[in-house]
């Protein structure tokens, strides 16, 4: 191999590095949709022109109908009063504009067709960009969630690396150790008391606080006071029968 050839070798693996180093996609595909919303002010423009073409077109066949249907009139009107001279000269010029029409509509119908085949282009110029920036959309939504799925595999794996996990799990571990161990002291400490005591005295303790708070219900008159059983009403009776005999 030739010297030069090697230098050319060298530059081409040059100029293709940079261009590897400058094509970025998420840049080129903006790009490309500026390009693609560039074109349609020109379409646009594009449309306006033959639209305004046909548009001139049927203006100047409107002035020749007019005008063939006035030499109409005058030649019919010069036949009428005997003036074939006159006749014969509006006849010369009905048939120029006649001529004239033909050809005028012969280019109403190409420019009509030409602005219909522009229509055409311009709704699949419009779904086809659609389409496309839709993808290139697509394309660049999945490459950030690429960028950011690769940040966190890189992350989880300078934890894991870092030595962060074992010691998260063993301090973890560790703590659930001490739960329980106190958890089991707690258990252990109340089997030594002597729980039915405590029991009888909350129970002594709600009944006292019950009774206390009749009393005032009673005193205030909240609620009825309650007769005493029949057993005790018939005690009584009979100690009052007892104390009547004594007397």
């Amino acid at each position: 191999m030739g010297m030069w050839e090697r230098i050319k070798r060298i530059f081409r693996s040059i100029i293709g590095w940079f261009i590897e180093l400058g094509e970025d996609p998420e840049l080129i595909l903006k790009q490309n949709i500026r390009d693609l919303e560039d074109q349609v002010p020109a379409l646009n423009e594009n449309l306006a022109m033959i639209k305004a073409q046909v548009t001139l077109v049927e203006k100047e066949l409107a002035k020749l109908k007019t005008k063939e249907n006035e030499l109409t009139a005058k030649i019919k009107a010069a036949l009428k009063n005997n003036r074939r001279d006159i006749a014969l000269t509006y006849a010369t010029t009905l048939e120029e504009v006649r001529r004239e029409k033909v050809q005028q509509e012969g280019q109403l119908k190409v420019a009509q067709a030409a602005y219909e085949k522009a229509q055409k282009v311009k709704r699949a110029f419009m779904l086809e960009k659609e389409r496309k920036i839709q993808e290139a959309k697509k394309a660049l939504s999945a490459k950030r969630q690429a960028q950011w799925n690769n940040k966190v595999a890189d992350a989880m794996e300078s934890f894991q690396v870092a030595g962060i996990d074992q010691t998260h799990d063993e301090m973890i571990e560790k703590i659930e150790r001490d739960a329980a161990r106190a958890e089991a002291k707690l258990e252990m400490a109340m089997d030594g008391v002597g729980t039915d005591m405590i029991d009888i005295e909350e129970d002594a303790k709600a009944l006292q606080a019950n009774e206390t708070l009749r009393q005032f219900e009673l005193e205030m008159g909240l609620v009825p006071e309650v007769s005493a059983p029949p057993e005790a009403a018939e005690s009584e009776s009979q100690k009052t029968i007892g104390e009547r005999e004594t007397t």
